[in-house]
């Protein structure tokens, strides 16, 4: 997020990598009478990336409700997709004026409107901070919230500030969003001359995966360039996670996993969380929406200036709305771009490698059948249709992202037996 774990033989790095490029066995006579809403209702369901924290900062409550103000998720949604745990993400946007300069003091501001929601609705949902935290929550008939923050320029160039995020819940940590911070490097930057780029990973930057490996947060590469996610691979020696991210093969986005990257995931043990964005799965939207980009960025840079001064809810309430007026204006893909990427994930790296990550509340575009997290059940569906069994489909859903979670939590274990202090300090 070692393109392996310490100690594999060269033989079995062999296999994997086999299995890795064999499509997923589908025993498609027995699956043609399975029943897609008895499967999807015996999962548990993990969604690793969800961005509707924003709308939490500013009062948003998540009973109910989403779906009239043009949201994907709320808490009576989340129970009708039966979903059982979702990663809030915790992004601060590092453009945005009423970050700029304090970005970890707004990454506090979105923990603590997270933990507010858990507190206020204790029968309906509990802050989850490990893989057992999910299943007691799942027992219990609760939705587990978990964070992850989103773009590494949260922690300031700061482990301490990283090892504070641990302690307040955060499990996950995106090591770039679209901007090349000061260690890791971005895929959505590459272009722009001005910006200082570091060849990947620089010498901090590889501390950082080692002390969230210590930790026992997951390292995350959506987002991150190619040459920081194989450095990353590299540096990892707990398996790796992309927590919204789809394959390049089917939609040729910077975005996007290269069939390369997806059997390195394999090997490294990792999973890739499936995103739901119209122009990161289908690419007929991808190059309308391309067209329409410049418009786009002349009309925001338009309202950042004519709203100087406006409070942060007022901008962003509009900001949103822009953003949503240029999406309305493209036809939605069908649910088989979506269907079609998870697929491709599982043929190329494997159905232990792919999940959900919906990226809930943070685009602008879904497939058609996809308003919110309730339409969760149709994905079940449209795997079934394509031959995939109950326990393959329940890996997918959930099952993948929990193993993953347990093995960093044991190879922290791990580490922290081999070298019990946490690594000093910050980036000179």
């Amino acid at each position: 997020m070692t393109t392996g774990k310490l100690g594999i033989s060269m033989a079995l790095l062999v296999a994997l990598a086999s299995c890795a490029q064999s499509p997923p066995r589908m025993a498609k006579e027995k699956n043609s009478a399975a029943d897609p809403k008895a499967i999807h209702s015996s999962a548990l369901i993990v969604d690793t990336h969800a961005d509707t924290t924003q709308y939490f900062v500013e009062d948003f409550d998540i009973t109910s409700g989403a779906l009239a103000k043009g949201r994907h998720f709320d808490l009576d949604l989340a129970r009708k997709g039966n979903l059982g745990a979702e990663f809030f993400s915790v992004w601060v946007d590092p453009k945005s004026p009423y970050a700029r300069g304090r970005f970890a003091l707004a990454t506090f501001d979105q923990i603590d409107a997270v933990r507010r929601q858990v507190e206020k609705h204790p029968d309906r949902m509990v802050l989850a901070t490990s893989p057992a935290d999910i299943q007691r929550a799942h027992a219990a008939g609760k939705l587990a919230a978990l964070m992850g923050i989103e773009g590494g320029h949260s922690i300031e160039n700061s482990l301490p500030l990283l090892r504070n995020f641990y302690r307040l819940g955060v499990r996950y940590m995106t090591l770039t969003w679209s901007n090349t911070n000061d260690w890791a490097d971005s895929s959505g930057d590459l272009d722009e001359k001005n910006v200082k780029h570091h060849n990947g990973l620089t010498a901090f930057g590889e501390d950082v995966v080692r002390e969230m490996n210590w930790l026992g947060m997951m390292v995350d590469v959506s987002h991150v360039s190619d040459r920081t996610f194989y450095r990353a691979l590299t540096i990892s020696r707990a398996p790796v996670i992309a927590s919204h991210s789809s394959a390049r093969a089917l939609t040729p986005h910077a975005r996007n996993m290269t069939d390369d990257m997806l059997r390195a995931m394999a090997r490294n043990g990792g999973v890739v969380m499936v995103n739901f964005y119209s122009a990161f799965i289908d690419e007929d939207y991808r190059k309308a929406a391309n067209a329409h980009r410049a418009a786009a960025d002349a009309a925001e840079r338009d309202l950042a200036l004519r709203m100087q001064g406006a409070s942060r809810r007022d901008y962003y309430a509009a900001f949103h709305r822009l953003h949503q007026e240029y999406a309305d204006r493209l036809p939605r893909p069908p649910l088989k771009s979506l269907i079609d990427h998870i697929d491709h994930v599982a043929k190329v790296a494997g159905v232990d490698h792919v999940g959900l990550g919906s990226d809930f509340d943070g685009i602008t575009s879904l497939p058609q059948g996809i308003d919110s997290v309730a339409d969760l059940p149709k994905i079940t569906a449209a795997l079934v249709e394509r031959g995939y069994t109950r326990e393959q489909i329940h890996k997918v859903l959930g099952g993948n992202l929990m193993r993953v979670f347990r093995e960093v939590e044991r190879m922290a274990g791990q580490i922290q037996m081999e070298k019990p202090e946490p690594a000093p300090g910050s980036a000179q």
